[in-house]
């Protein structure tokens, strides 16, 4: 098979990089004052500016070939026109279909799953508006204040990323918690102030086997029927989201209370779909519609827009260009909105769990650096934790800074003292400073020469540290829509120019079935079967511990 190392144009981008090691960003500001105009594409709710990386015309020319080489254009339309590109699952990738506004045919086997995503949408908003307008009843005749979301992974991460960010659009009619770590303490802290009689809960689990969901939900019916005293009332206040209708129901679930979901749609892809209940009771289900839009119009953007000026294929390429090809090991995920707090662990589980793979979609090892790890946190918050490593160690790390022109909630002074820090930062972190400049200023502020001498080399920042800056023009549900589909198929082209199989997870598999195994023998009183020495002790010492506890 052929690897995408033997491509000329990868070989071509292997000689550049060794070239462009030596340049500075600063000289290539310098060299060419319409640089921004040259690296930025304006999309219609946000400006990506990508001119502070380490790229000329030539470098970005080489890349666009690379992605023409790897036929990003055809891996595309497979994608959208319902070609079974998870290869390894047999299924199609068509979250996209979720949010078709268009409401264009998508034929798979025959059927057009537009009317499908339709009759789901339809069911939401009945849904949602009467739980929203008290019209549905729990088992006491009271009307439903509190709205529990049980899931994990996907299942949770995109809908609590998502209302946390538009908290400002809630109108606080109904409150929504999430539960998604099998630790008993969140479970427990999310339950206490509650009152059974006003709660719904939300079971999402595409196989409704997943053995954290299902151990919260079970924990959640005894509470509910200890309070009731009525197994029945299990029907009026749990819903679910899967695939498997007949677990579902066989847990207590009415049959008229499941929501759909398809083997076609991905966990880490699923907000679009019934996944995202939360956020239209929330939000209202005009405002979930709005969040669809939004993803919407990137989604034509990604299909229509010529390679050079497409922001996905872009912000694609520049990971791999930095990662790959410069040698950068992670990225950072900055937002300067309180808004977006949520935003670096999605965007994390969204990329590494596509991405993070070592074999190609051949099966056969990877030779080269894939998809960097990826961490982050509020920009503010950030500055005085780790930016110190972002600015002054020998590693690298590209970040991608996240904002809004318009602040949601405006407090005099407050969002430009935000946004001069998320301006300075990048452009401290592309320029730097030198030992010459160092040495100037404190002589300028009368420092003598021996301190000078002292402090100044630890004062030179080297600068070239590559960015990409977000600008949304404020944050809405429109908005949030564009930014994750915008990562999303940022996402999608990563895998194809990596040859990578980017919609499974085989990764997270493995330890789930060993944690089944290694369950039974924690809840029994016989000996333990062989394992390596390390995971031995550590089991034996938990136990005998907890049985001295006992």
């Amino acid at each position: 098979m052929t690897s995408r190392v033997s491509l000329p144009s990868w070989q071509a981008l292997q000689t550049h990089a060794k070239e462009m090691k030596s340049q500075h960003m600063n000289d290539l500001f310098a060299a060419d004052t319409s640089r921004f105009d040259k690296f930025s594409v304006q999309l219609p709710a946000m400006l990506l500016d990508y001119s502070k990386n380490l790229v000329t015309a030539d470098t970005m020319e080489k890349l666009i070939t690379l992605a023409k080489e790897c036929d990003v254009e055809s891996w595309r339309e497979k994608m959208f026109s319902g070609e079974q590109i998870n290869k390894t699952e047999d299924r199609a990738v068509l979250h996209t279909a979720l949010r078709n506004r268009e409401q264009t045919p998508i034929y798979l086997d025959g059927e057009n799953i537009s009317d499908c995503v339709e009759a789901a949408l339809t069911k939401m908003k009945a849904f949602t508006e009467q739980v929203r307008q008290g019209k549905w009843k729990g088992y006491s005749g009271k009307r439903i204040t509190d709205i529990v979301n049980i899931g994990v992974g996907g299942s949770n991460l995109g809908p609590q990323m998502v209302t946390e960010a538009l908290k400002p659009y809630s109108d606080d009619s109904i409150n929504v918690h999430y539960v998604s770590n099998v630790d008993g303490t969140q479970i427990a802290n999310v339950l206490r102030p509650l009152n059974p009689e006003k709660v719904l809960f939300i079971v999402s689990s595409k196989t409704f086997t997943t053995a954290e969901t299902m151990t919260n939900a079970k924990t959640a019916v005894k509470w509910l029927t200890s309070a009731s005293f009525d197994q029945t009332s299990v029907a009026k206040h749990f819903v679910a989201v899967t695939a498997n209708k007949e677990n579902a129901v066989a847990f207590g679930i009415d049959e008229d209370n499941i929501f759909d979901m398809w083997d076609w749609v991905g966990g880490r892809f699923s907000l679009w779909s019934a996944i995202g209940l939360p956020i239209a009771l929330d939000l209202g289900f005009e405002k979930f519609i709005e969040l669809l839009e939004g993803a919407h119009d990137i989604d034509k953007h990604f299909c229509e827009t010529e390679l050079e000026n497409n922001a996905p294929v872009i912000l694609a390429l520049l990971s791999l260009w930095n990662c790959t090809f410069l040698g950068a090991q992670s990225q950072a995920i900055l937002p300067y909105d309180q808004s977006l707090h949520m935003l670096s662990a999605y965007l994390q589980q969204a990329e590494m769990e596509s991405n993070g793979k070592s074999v190609s979609w051949h099966g056969e090892e990877i030779s080269y650096p894939t998809v960097p790890s990826i961490w982050g946190e509020l920009g503010i918050n950030g500055q005085h934790a780790f930016y110190q490593y972002l600015h002054q160690s020998n590693n690298v790390v590209p970040a991608d800074f996240i904002g809004s022109v318009e602040s949601v909630t405006p407090v005099q002074g407050h969002h430009e003292t935000l946004m001069a820090n998320f301006f300075a930062q990048t452009q401290a972190l592309m320029a730097g400073v030198n030992e010459e400049q160092v040495r100037v200023d404190l002589t300028v502020k009368g420092r003598s020469k021996s301190y000078i001498d002292k402090v100044a080399p630890h004062k030179v920042h080297k600068g070239n540290r590559p960015t990409n800056s977000i600008l949304m023009t404020r944050i809405s549900p429109r908005s949030i829509g564009s930014l994750i589909a915008l990562y999303e198929h940022k996402i999608f082209v990563q895998g194809v120019l990596l040859q990578i199989c980017s919609f499974d997870q085989w990764g997270v598999e493995l330890g789930k079935g060993l944690a089944n195994e290694i369950q039974a023998e924690l809840e029994s009183e016989e000996n333990i079967r062989p394992h390596d020495s390390s995971t031995t002790g550590l089991i034996n010492f938990y136990k005998s511990t907890l049985n001295k506890a006992d």
